[in-house]
């Protein structure tokens, strides 16, 4: 008895310790250190997102992209630590935008309360804030992460889903990470705005295996669209293509109405449809109102923005979003 006791005791003592890698993010963190610190992000973003809407699909991308290496901790905003390529060289880092805009809301909290708020938070929040500013859904966003000091550019190639995944690699990163088939989907839906280089989906287009190089999978009056009138040639490297045509800046549902017409843009948006537990959410979330993919989107980001975020004494809370405190 005594025996099994003790064994309680470490179970319970584990799960505190478990439990309190999240237990310091919290909802208003800064209310008492710097109390105007969320509505100084928040002006910010409604000020010039109206201005600029295609860069809540940025900051909502650069978020996802920081998440899934290292954690939430906005070493996708480092230049080069000690002499290593940082993340922002990596292949699907080197079409994010928005960095200066993130350096600007820095600027402004570190004149209101110097070396408080961190980088990490504050990309969180702008991804937030951004998505609301263009009618999209709102979410939870507990604060209180801290900076990581290291970016590792083959870290971020490893870790960071590309277009090209099949369905299992995609599932596979997205499990190293904490989250589920749920959250890929969901996640995913993200889609629905921004826009995307002809690199990451023209294989589909010129390198497959039907008819004139198209992917089989990929609708063929769609195929044809993009090749005359988009990716006119395999080496096209600047076109850019709405992921979501028609709305790309509308947080809507016709993305996932789009897979099922075989007109999703990457081949990873097309493995949304090869799985039937994911296909399944699919239609689920289309016999549904809108109202219903905004609650649960919100779910998946609240869940993605803990993932592996540091708190307490870990990491730092840099004067500078692209440097390292010396």
């Amino acid at each position: 008895m005594a025996g099994t006791g003790f064994l309680g005791i470490i179970v319970v003592g584990l799960l505190v310790f478990i439990g309190s890698t999240h237990a310091q993010l919290q909802m208003n963190f800064y209310a008492n250190s710097c109390p105007k610190a969320e509505k100084i992000v928040q002006d910010y973003v409604k000020e010039h997102i109206p201005n600029a809407p295609s860069l809540a699909a940025s900051f909502i991308r650069m978020h996802f992209h920081d998440c899934f290496v290292r954690g939430c901790d906005a070493s996708v905003l480092l230049n080069s630590t000690s002499g290593q390529s940082p993340e922002k060289n990596a292949i699907p880092n080197q079409t994010l935008r928005g960095f200066d805009f993130i350096d600007r809301v820095k600027s402004l909290l570190e004149a209101e309360c110097p070396g408080i708020v961190s980088c990490a938070d504050v990309l969180t929040l702008i991804a937030r804030d951004s998505v609301v500013t263009i009618g999209g859904p709102f979410w939870k966003v507990p604060t209180g992460r801290r900076d990581g000091v290291i970016s590792n550019v083959t870290e971020a190639n490893t870790n960071i889903p590309g277009p090209t995944s099949n369905f299992t690699t995609l599932l596979k990163l997205f499990s190293n990470q904490g989250l589920d088939s749920k959250d890929l989907v969901l996640l995913s839906g993200a889609h629905t705005i921004g826009l995307a280089h002809c690199p990451s989906f023209s294989s589909r287009l010129y390198n497959s295996t039907g008819p004139g190089g198209v992917d089989p999978t990929l609708d063929s009056e769609y195929a044809a669209n993009l090749k005359a009138n988009k990716c006119k040639t395999p080496n096209d490297n600047t076109t850019k293509v709405e992921m979501d045509p028609g709305s790309r800046n509308t947080f809507d549902l016709s993305y996932y109405t789009l897979l099922t017409k075989r007109r999703g843009l990457f081949q990873s948006d097309a493995a949304l449809t090869t799985n039937s537990t994911s296909s399944a959410l699919i239609n689920q979330l289309l016999s549904n109102p809108l109202k219903f993919f905004y609650a649960e989107f919100a779910k998946s980001m609240e869940k993605m923005g803990r993932v592996n975020v540091k708190t307490g004494s870990e990491g730092e809370i840099r004067k500078r979003c692209a440097v390292v405190n010396s």
